[in-house]
């Protein structure tokens, strides 16, 4: 019985991980804007970063809003979520995550997002990246 037991719920187990992981990034974007805030060129500051920038943004995502699966190669970032909750789909597992969080990708990272919720999400991201 107990084998029979232990056996079922690795199988649930594993069902749910598979089910779990077989969620993908959106293909599309649609209900995004995207507002450059500041920006500065880091070649005249910081010695073997020319032709590299710094930025920060302001992303919205309206609800029922997606941003299409995207990588960070060559592009780190740090985003902070300012308002409402967003769906981070990275690596086929999706995340929750709300107000006052960070996520951070790098040169590994691709990831979509998406708002599932009734509230327009606000989304900070600082990258380095070369125009």
């Amino acid at each position: 019985m107990a084998k029979t037991a232990c056996s079922a719920v690795l199988g649930a187990l594993l069902i749910a991980g598979l089910a779990h992981a077989q969620q993908a990034a959106p293909v599309d974007s649609k209900g995004v804007t995207n507002k450059a805030l500041a920006s500065l060129e880091l070649g005249p500051e910081i010695e073997g970063m020319a032709g590299r920038h710094m930025r920060l943004r302001m992303v919205t995502l309206a609800p029922g809003g997606t941003i299409a699966a995207h990588n960070h190669k060559d592009r780190p970032s740090i985003e902070y979520i300012l308002q409402g909750t967003v769906t981070e789909y990275r690596n086929g597992i999706a995340k929750e995550y709300g107000p006052n969080e960070f996520i951070t990708a790098d040169k590994g990272t691709t990831h979509g997002w998406e708002n599932k919720g009734t509230v327009q999400v606000i989304l900070l991201p600082f990258d380095l990246f070369k125009p």
